[in-house]
């Protein structure tokens, strides 16, 4: 009895190694290319998924750039990209841009967005008529919305931005932008606006909270504050779904990066400390 128990306990531990040897290699056996383009604002979860999925699997190559949202499901369209990281659901219309047939979104993070101010502005909330009116160009001194005597610099970005797009539809409600003038600036990605809110004096414009620094100020927004516990009570409404783009359901080193990127570990990890919010947050 003695012998057939300790045969039977180092029978189990044999399968339990060969178990774990398997998984392990199904994991480094992995090979392929995934090329990334499109949202300046997912870029930064990315890179972090890229980083961590290449450690567990090295013979998988992957490169990521970002020149806007739009140019996501474009590269993926044109077959030049595996994954178009995108702000909105390109699958589907959104003001601005038709859908992209054939392509299929895969939700990886909840983005907060936020109008964010030089340090120096003395605002520190705005309701949803007095950002209309900014952003429009109707009001531009600061004194007008409870601030210094100075001129308001506005800092757009340039069309095809998914930042844009979600600002635009849910902070400005469907508003227009103001599109030129002596203080209007535009800038092609969140990280050139960072740096211009960061070094430009009376300056506002807009981000996702992931860029926000102590060099700017993220503003409320009819007394709520864009914080992850807002989003997910819904009283902060500015946010959006990110998306990685592909053509059809994703399949091998893609869908297995994608599901390591929606997966537990990483939702809960990386990406909560990126300042995203995992997608379990919202019900």
């Amino acid at each position: 009895m003695k012998l057939f128990k300790s045969l039977s306990v180092a029978a189990m531990a044999i399968a339990l190694v060969t178990s774990s040897v398997s998984v392990a290699g199904a994991s480094s056996s992995l090979s392929g290319k995934i090329v990334i383009n499109g949202s300046s604002a997912l870029l930064p979860l990315t890179l972090q998924a890229a980083s961590e999925f290449k450690k567990l699997n090295p013979k998988v190559k992957i490169s990521a750039s970002a020149a806007g949202s739009v140019t996501g499901p474009q590269s993926v369209r044109k077959g030049i990209a595996d994954i178009g990281a995108c702000d909105w659901d390109a699958s589907m219309d959104v003001p601005g841009f038709k859908k992209f047939d054939g392509q299929v979104a895969n939700k990886v993070a909840i983005i907060p967005f936020a109008a964010v101010v030089n340090k120096n502005v003395g605002v520190n909330d705005l309701s949803t008529k007095q950002l209309q009116d900014i952003f429009s160009g109707k009001v531009t001194n600061w004194k007008d919305v409870g601030g210094s005597d100075a001129d308001i610099i506005l800092v757009n970005r340039a069309f095809g931005s998914g930042t844009r797009v979600n600002f635009q539809m849910k902070a400005l409600q469907g508003a227009d932008f103001l599109s030129k003038g002596s203080n209007y600036k535009e800038v092609k990605s969140s990280g050139d606006m960072k740096t211009a809110i960061e070094t430009t004096p009376n300056a506002i414009g807009y981000i996702d909270l992931v860029y926000v620094t102590s060099n700017m100020k993220a503003m409320q927004i009819n007394g709520v504050a864009p914080t992850e516990a807002n989003v997910v009570n819904g009283t902060y409404k500015v946010w959006a779904y990110g998306n990685f783009m592909t053509k059809g359901q994703p399949t091998g080193a893609v869908k297995a990066f994608i599901e390591y990127i929606q997966s537990t570990k990483f939702q809960n990890g990386s990406l909560k400390k990126l300042k995203f919010i995992p997608l379990s947050a919202i019900k």
